[in-house]
């Protein structure tokens, strides 16, 4: 493993947890707007046709990509402007 990589693992793991955090805002907030519930139903709610469970998982795993490409982009631009040298290289 190359210097730039292993420098680079603690500030990844940092921003891959914000971006956890953020990801889970963003989806609560998407679903209480279209749903007007708090929370998304999990698959092993029976009471939630399989229509919604399946919505709310597509949602949810559509945010958390998008959400981490970002952090994960976004930190590696950070730790290049700041270092000179591309994390993935």
């Amino acid at each position: 493993m190359n210097t730039a990589k292993l420098v680079y693992r603690p500030i990844g793991l940092a921003t891959g947890a914000l971006g956890g955090v953020l990801a889970g805002t963003i989806v609560k907030q998407v679903w209480r707007k279209a749903s007007g519930e708090e929370d998304a139903p999990d698959a092993l709610q029976h009471e939630y046709p399989w229509k919604e469970v399946l919505l709310s998982a597509a949602l949810q795993g559509l945010v958390f990509a998008v959400v981490k490409a970002a952090s994960d982009r976004g930190g590696a631009v950070l730790f290049e402007k700041l270092t000179g040298s591309w994390p993935g290289d």
